[in-house]
């Protein structure tokens, strides 16, 4: 029963999002690219837009990239104000160097490329670099929306090219495919909230490790 209640829940969710159009792609690229990583969301909202209005294929494309591009500038102005101890919080020790050996050498290309790539690539890594190592805000911002663009325009006139089909497919499988999107984001959202305990555990003084009264 719970889990009936639950699942029409998301579904009134994300039927919601879906009317908002443009503007949800807005929300959920600031969500998924910042505080709350949704995985393959963005992707599927905005070939379902696409499909479903076919003339305004470039308009979602438009709006899916701003919202990756704003969530995306949030992560990297937090790291940006916790600078390569934000990096080391996020990755542990040895992956934060060997992303922020990367994103030193190609710097530019890492954001525009990491950008394009679809998932399961890990864009926040990137993001946090750039941010962590004061990489150029203009650059960023400049390389992030060039990644975003070239990956929403490509999804979105995905979605005008096939839009028959896709709207077919989602009218016979709209359940299954928002419980794996579901599915996806919970996992996604779990593993944010590990790294999250995982940093403030890392960021605490070694007199804090135990709290007064629970010595053993």
């Amino acid at each position: 029963m719970l889990l009936s209640t639950d699942l029409l829940a998301i579904m009134l969710v994300w039927r919601w999002v879906i009317r908002l159009g443009g503007p949800g792609l807005i929300l959920l690229g600031v969500l998924d690219n910042s505080i709350v990583p949704l995985t393959g969301s963005m992707d599927v909202l905005t070939i379902w837009l696409a499909a479903s209005h076919r003339d305004w294929w470039a308009y979602y494309a438009l709006m899916a990239t701003i919202g990756g591009v704003l969530g995306g500038y949030i992560t990297y102005e937090i790291a940006r104000k916790g600078g390569k101890e934000a990096i080391e919080r996020k990755l542990d020790k040895r992956k934060a160097e060997k992303v922020l050996k990367r994103f030193r050498r190609w710097s530019f290309w890492s954001v525009a490329v990491g950008a394009t790539l679809p998932p399961p690539f890990p864009l926040v890594p990137v993001l946090v670099a750039a941010g962590g190592s004061q990489y150029s805000k203009p650059k960023f911002v400049g390389a992030l929306t060039l990644g975003r663009g070239v990956r929403y325009a490509i999804v979105a006139f995905f979605g005008r090219l096939y839009g028959k089909q896709i709207v077919g497919f989602f009218a016979h499988y709209y359940k299954p495919a928002v419980l794996v999107l579901v599915g996806i984001s919970v996992i996604g959202a779990a593993i944010t909230l590990r790294q999250y305990l995982r940093s403030r555990s890392k960021g605490r003084a070694p007199g804090e490790a135990v709290a007064p009264g629970k010595a053993a």
